[in-house]
């Protein structure tokens, strides 16, 4: 499983105009591919009278799937400048369509590739990008005794406190990055000298705006 990676925070639209031709940009988190397909379709199903419907996805955690589809306009002028600006900005599992309206002025072939390439990247910004960061649910158990130090410590901490179960001891449930997680455990022994007791349970990504 993938540990850190870079995604669009929100499904959005924008839309550019460039002599006289409407480009609508949409975008959406996509983690298969048959969601990057159904995607893809809803578009051009809002947008029948389109006269293209380009369209860029990458799935997967080393870019195992990526596709370009011109959807018309001359090859290689649409749906792979769209894909460049994705794998520049390091995106994961995110799919792009921008659709146009032609305006009636050619924009030959680098004005294509830089119009579809403008397009995507206002759409990206549009959406937003996030980091999505592996953590492991780290469950500390302690007596009663310790629970305030323990606790005060762990709110001061950068680790996020999930919630507390109290019962016979207490125990605190902390979100700690994959990589932490070894430094962790040294951190709660001496913090407890000793007397604390650590269990890993479920993994989660935890999302950060970049």
């Amino acid at each position: 499983m993938r540990m850190d990676y870079k995604t669009v925070k929100l499904q959005s639209e924008s839309e550019i105009v460039i002599n006289k031709s409407r480009f609508i940009t949409s975008v959406k988190r996509t983690e298969t591919e048959q969601e990057a397909l159904d995607f893809i379709r809803e578009i051009k199903s809002a947008h029948p009278a389109a006269n293209h419907n380009c369209s860029a996805y990458l799935i997967g955690e080393h870019d195992s799937i990526q596709k370009a589809n011109d959807d018309g306009e001359p090859s290689g002028t649409a749906g792979f400048p769209m894909l460049e600006v994705l794998k520049k900005q390091g995106l994961k599992d995110t799919t792009v369509v921008v659709t146009r309206y032609f305006g009636g002025i050619k924009l030959g072939g680098g004005g294509l590739i830089r119009a579809y390439g403008r397009s995507t990247s206002e759409g990206v910004a549009a959406a937003g990008t996030v980091e999505r960061r592996l953590h492991s649910t780290m469950c500390v158990t302690v007596d009663y005794t310790a629970l305030g130090k323990v606790e005060n410590e762990v709110r001061q901490s950068a680790w996020p406190l999930e919630h507390i179960e109290y019962g016979e001891h207490v125990s605190l449930f902390i979100l700690v990055p994959i990589s932490e997680v070894e430094s962790f455990h040294t951190w709660v022994a001496d913090l407890t000298n000793g007397q604390g007791t650590v269990t890993e349970g479920e993994q989660k990504f935890l999302e950060f705006s970049v």
